[in-house]
């Protein structure tokens, strides 16, 4: 490959890497070009982009990105990298729930928001809520919170004119 085309692939996976939210790294050695495709399938359909790169390409458009030398520690045999733009945690369900049917597939390391996350995290990771979800379960939350409150006042006045009425009967 020539120097140029080097320069200008890690230009573009450096603009890659600044536009997603969730950078992913994986090991798929001994994938079929079959199963490879699937699973560019089936990141495509959440929206993640799935490139293979040389590592010492990945390095240098790392340079860059916070916890770029812990995440360079992954960059040992194949390595495919998967870029999260609209949610960091789709990269990780798409690489779980593949990697149960196709062992080949391997997760390696993941950096969302400079946070790097080692092969273990994977679990955690896709079991995280969404952005989405977790506004909406707060949104939810606030509902409940405000529409109970009317019946909170209610209640607690409710038994302090109780009280007062008791109060006011026994003075009597």
């Amino acid at each position: 490959m020539k120097r140029d085309r080097k320069e200008q692939i890690v230009q573009d996976v450096a603009v890659k890497v600044n536009k997603s939210q969730g950078i992913y790294l994986t090991e798929f050695q001994g994938l079929s070009v079959a199963k490879m495709a699937e699973l560019r399938s089936e990141f495509r359909k959440v929206g993640v982009e799935y490139r293979v790169v040389k590592n010492t390409l990945i390095k240098k458009a790392l340079k860059d990105l916070a916890g770029a030398d812990k995440l360079a520690a992954g960059l040992k045999c194949t390595t495919g990298v998967a870029f999260g733009y609209d949610d960091p945690l789709a990269p990780a369900k798409v690489i779980r729930k593949f990697s149960k049917t196709n062992e080949l597939l391997k997760f390696k390391m993941a950096a969302i928001d400079g946070v790097v996350f080692g092969a273990d995290a994977l679990p955690a990771l896709s079991e995280m809520l969404t952005k989405t979800e977790n506004v909406g379960r707060a949104a939810g939350l606030i509902n409940n919170v405000v529409s109970s409150v009317p019946i909170v006042v209610n209640a607690i006045a409710r038994n302090l004119v109780s009280v007062l009425d008791q109060v006011a009967k026994q003075k009597q």
